[in-house]
């Protein structure tokens, strides 16, 4: 398929060079997604049905029989070899069972090692003899070591998973998912399954995965590469709203908590209204030896129409020109001219209507209003009266004002508030669908700015309330939608545990009634229990020796520890001479640890995880909450083992239950 890609000539089928460069890009683009995957096998499953699908089911009716990969898969005459696992006939290979068998005979999983197909199992849907069990090759696959970034799950999508991953586009999902459901490859899946359902409309309109930070992003960005889909941009929040200004500072928690929160979008409203100013008086228009005079109260009615209306700024401020040339043609028409659109446009474009515009509904640009907002004491108080109250305008204002846009060290949050205004200014661009990740420690005013972008579109949100690692975190699933704008969503909840062993799972379940009370706590169902060990040392070169004893061992090994401890540990791994990593740096066979600021380590796993001085972790953060959280993380990062190292006492918390 790649080479015929390859061997296409497109010297006579263009008509122009814009054509050519258009279809050669395309042609380039197919090539890029048929790319050849080493160690990635083209199926993984087969689906042997009683009778062909869409078929009358008569007696003694030939049955069909089809292989499901991760790509479409076709011969030289174009007969289908392999389907891809999100068409239709492909659901039963998740969804089928002795309950429903959904029609099929036999589900054939294969097994591979390194890429050489080395197993295969059988089940007999129909066959009363055999009992339904827990697939040995599935929970193989599920429990194979990881080196390098992210995979697909497509050979071991659950039912559960399945159901949200081929829900439809018009609709919004929330996931709330524990360590290890696999909320972020469902929804990475979603969007696959998405683009090749509805291919041409998402091509138009566009698809995009938010994520908490780059690190994440790169450990996330070849799975949708991998099933051949290789246009969904990737972007952080702070991403999004880049652009205006230079994030250059910080916020203190306390300021960082009131710019995020939902009511700065009125106070924003409010300051960029009071720009508007009611006419004084009326408007002359001159043409030729004519004179054309808008009184003031006409003036007055249409700005008051306007206002009235809640349309953007920017849109109301070119509607006015054009409202007040129409009553001008109105006049016109009157004492017996025809003007005509021409006409219209040219009073709207006169510099005495220009100038009662810019009187009237001046220009604002959306980063001065908000350097002025948090400035300006008299200005803030104005516009955030019966909003917020006096010590929050105390916590919002800078000590000592800047003097220009380029001078401020706008923060992540300021950078939120700007785009905040450039909306009310002029409405933001929408896509047609947005995953958004990790969506539990988004603050309110974070949510609009991702809602913005998906206001025509439907948005798959993704997150554990009990992970929310942020002083802002949101408490509950419908506040995030309700900010989102997206109240209407349906929120889905993943309680089954693929990939954090039994024992890892259960120890850190012991923070959940102390960080979310009212969610209940992931069921792992691997057979293998994990290696868990939690272990007194005497001091940091036992943790060097912890992280020699977790690399025996065959996978990818993360050091995880509080942000304020990393560059020590570093020093003494360097000096060591142990290989480690950074995060977002991809693990090779040579370089298999990586050493993780705990705040980095949301959404990231590793096979063997070393966690370093649990209370070191809880006190990095700005309050006690937030801390547990954190830890929370940090404890379902390992895949296959956790070594839990401590010098100072454990938390309280982690103590047994009861």
């Amino acid at each position: 398929m790649r080479e015929d890609a390859e061997s296409l000539d497109i010297r006579d089928v263009t008509a122009n060079w814009v054509n050519a460069e258009v279809l050669q890009r395309q042609i380039e683009d197919r090539i890029k997604a048929l790319a050849d995957l080493s160690h990635t096998p083209l199926f993984f499953g087969r689906l042997d049905y009683f009778h062909a699908p869409g078929a009358e089911r008569a007696e003694g009716a030939d049955g069909e029989q089809f292989y499901i990969g991760r790509r479409h898969v076709h011969d030289a005459e174009g007969d289908p070899m392999v389907i891809d696992w999100r068409a239709p006939v492909s659901q039963p290979f998740y969804r089928a069972s002795k309950k429903d068998p959904m029609d099929v005979a036999l589900r054939r999983r294969f097994g591979y090692t390194g890429g050489e197909l080395t197993a295969y199992e059988d089940e007999n849907l129909t066959d009363p003899a055999e009992t339904e069990h827990t697939s040995r090759l599935l929970q193989q696959e599920i429990e194979r070591p990881r080196v390098g970034p992210m995979r697909d799950i497509v050979a071991t999508i659950q039912p559960e998973q399945d159901e949200i991953v081929r829900s439809g586009l018009a609709g919004s999902v929330c996931v709330q998912g524990g360590p290890g459901t696999g909320k972020t490859a469902v929804g990475l899946h979603r969007v696959a399954f998405l683009l090749y359902a509805h291919r041409e409309r998402l091509a138009r309109t566009g698809t995009l995965v938010i994520g908490p930070n780059r690190s994440f992003l790169h450990y996330i960005e070849q799975v949708l590469p991998a099933l051949g889909e290789l246009e969904v941009k990737q972007a952080t929040v702070d991403d999004l709203v880049a652009g205006p200004v230079e994030v250059r500072g910080a916020d203190e928690a306390p300021a960082a908590l009131v710019k995020g929160d939902a009511r700065m979008a009125e106070v924003l409203r409010r300051a960029l209204r009071s720009h508007i100013t009611l006419p004084g008086e009326g408007v002359v228009v001159v043409r030729g030896s004519r004179r054309w005079r808008v009184a003031a109260y006409e003036l007055d009615e249409m700005v008051r129409e306007l206002m009235a209306r809640d349309m953007r700024y920017g849109a109301a401020r070119e509607a006015l020109p054009q409202r007040i040339a129409h009553a001008v043609l109105v006049q016109m028409e009157r004492a017996g001219e025809a003007p005509d659109d021409r006409v219209q446009n040219a009073v709207a474009r006169n510099s005495a209507v220009k100038a009662a515009v810019k009187e009237i509904w001046p220009p604002v640009d959306p980063a001065r209003l908000v350097l002025r907002l948090l400035s300006d004491a008299d200005f803030l108080a104005e516009h955030a009266d019966g909003l917020l109250d006096d010590h929050e305008q105390k916590t919002l204002l800078w000590a000592r004002p800047p003097r220009s846009v380029k001078s401020v060290r706008w923060s992540a949050a300021d950078a939120v508030l700007i785009d905040e205004a450039a909306d009310l200014v002029e409405r933001t661009h929408s896509l047609g669908h947005v995953v958004l990740d990790e969506a539990q420690d988004l603050s309110p005013m974070q949510y609009r700015a991702v809602g913005r972008r998906a206001t025509t579109g439907s948005v798959t949100v993704l997150g554990d309330l009990a992970q929310g690692t942020t002083p802002w975190a949101t408490r509950s699933w419908g506040e995030a939608l309700r900010h989102l704008g997206k109240q209407d969503a349906v929120v889905e909840e993943l309680t089954a545990g693929f990939r954090v062993p039994t024992d890892v799972i259960t120890y850190a379940s012991r923070l959940l009634p102390h960080i979310a009370p009212g969610l209940a706590p992931v069921a792992s169902v691997r057979e293998n229990p994990g290696v868990f060990e939690v272990r007194g040392v005497a001091g940091d070169d036992d943790v060097v020796g912890a992280c020699r004893e977790a690399l025996l061992f065959e996978g990818s090994v993360g050091l995880i520890a509080a942000d304020a401890r990393c560059g020590v540990l570093g020093e003494l791994l360097a000096g060591a001479g142990v290989v480690f990593l950074a995060p977002g740096e991809e693990t090779t066979a040579e370089a298999r640890l990586t050493l993780v600021p705990a705040s980095l380590a949301k959404g990231l796993e590793y096979d063997y995880v070393v966690l370093d001085e649990p209370a070191a972790v809880v006190d990095g953060e700005p309050d006690g909450r937030t801390g547990l959280r954190r830890l929370y993380v940090c404890l379902t990062r390992a895949v296959s083992g956790l070594l839990i190292t401590h010098n100072s006492p454990l938390p309280p918390e982690l103590t047994p239950l009861g």
